[in-house]
Formats: C-alpha cells, sequence, structure tokens
C-alpha cells in the first residue's frame, strides 16, 4: 500500500526528477506529479509523492526542509474532496 504525500512551496523551477532523488533518500518512491497550470505550463508550486515505504521518514526529514531557497511544506496527502460541478460558460 502507498501512501500519498503533499509538498508545498514548490520552487518554479524543481522537477520529476528533483523530487524523486531528494525522496529516494528515505524509501521507495512510486510516482512524482508536479501540478502546473493548465493555460500556461508552468509549475504552480506544489505537487504530490506516492510511496510504498519510509513515507513518515521522508516526512520529518523533509518537511521545513530548504530547496533552492525555499522551504517547503511536507506532509501526508487529504482526501481530494468531491467538487460540485463547474458552470460551462458559452
Amino acid at each position: 500500500m502507498s501512501t500519498s504525500i503533499y509538498i508545498g512551496n514548490l520552487p518554479f523551477n524543481a522537477t520529476a526528477e528533483t523530487i524523486q532523488t531528494l525522496f529516494s533518500a528515505y524509501g521507495t518512491v512510486e510516482t512524482v506529479n508536479l501540478i502546473t497550470d493548465r493555460e500556461t505550463g508552468r509549475l504552480r508550486g506544489f505537487g504530490f509523492v506516492e510511496m510504498t515505504n519510509g513515507a513518515n521518514e521522508a516526512i520529518a526529514g523533509l518537511n521545513q526542509h530548504e530547496l533552492d531557497g525555499r522551504i517547503l511544506t511536507v506532509n501526508l496527502a487529504k482526501p481530494r474532496q468531491d467538487r460540485a460541478p463547474r458552470p460551462r460558460r458559452w
């Protein structure tokens, strides 16, 4: 069973490879999902990592860790809430 971890305050130049390397020191990383803006394609400053083991160690070790001048926020991801559908604008 994998654990989903939220990473906030990411530097805008962060890559999936950088995050994979950072978290791999604590356990097995399954996936890295960095969230980008739909229109610009620019990183929005947060993402998610799925780990099969070492998640608690990664959270403890990387929360408040500095990456490229930014202090990361790392914690367990909360389940996604169902959202009401957006009204269509034609």
